[in-house]
């Protein structure tokens, strides 16, 4: 899991602390049943591999749809990168263990320093063991810094 903090795709070009961080975003309860935005797979040989290798799932919460169609996330939204281990065999990817579930949570006022956005990550299947806590300014923020123009998310909503 240091990989992941280390990688940063879930960190701050400011040296400012990030305060309540670990305390301030809760585990994402029900988010399979929030809309799916899109799925991809990190296979070997790319760059963020020994990170983030795998099958990721996107997942948004209401607020976080509108996010997506206006290009601007209001406070409340919430993103879900749900990463699972990719297992291959008879000629098919299919999911493994989870590794991480990243959740990105707006709060323009509580996590001013790392662009309005909390962020954590929950280690495995765990609800409570978290890989982030905080370090959310180093470990996420600065990975999405260059997303500033779409309110730091990555993620584009499928069409």
């Amino acid at each position: 899991m240091k990989k992941i903090i280390t990688a940063g795709l879930l960190g701050s070009v400011l040296a400012l602390p990030v305060f309540a961080q670990a305390d301030g975003v809760p585990y994402p309860e029900g988010y399979r049943d929030w809309h799916h935005v899109k799925s991809m797979v990190i296979n070997p040989g790319h760059a963020l591999h020994d990170a983030f290798g795998g099958i990721h799932h996107i997942y948004a919460n209401p607020k976080a749809m509108k996010g997506y169609a206006k290009g601007k996330f209001e406070n409340g939204s919430v993103i879900i990168f749900d990463l699972l281990e990719a297992k291959s065999g008879d000629n098919a990817v299919t999911e493994g263990a989870r590794k991480v579930v990243g959740v990105m949570h707006k709060d323009a006022k509580r996590f001013a320093a790392t662009g309005g956005w909390g962020f954590e990550g929950f280690k495995g299947d765990s609800k409570t063991e978290r890989a982030v806590g905080n370090n959310a300014d180093s470990a996420c923020f600065q990975c999405h810094v260059p997303q500033q123009a779409s309110d730091y998310v990555f993620s584009k909503l499928r069409p």
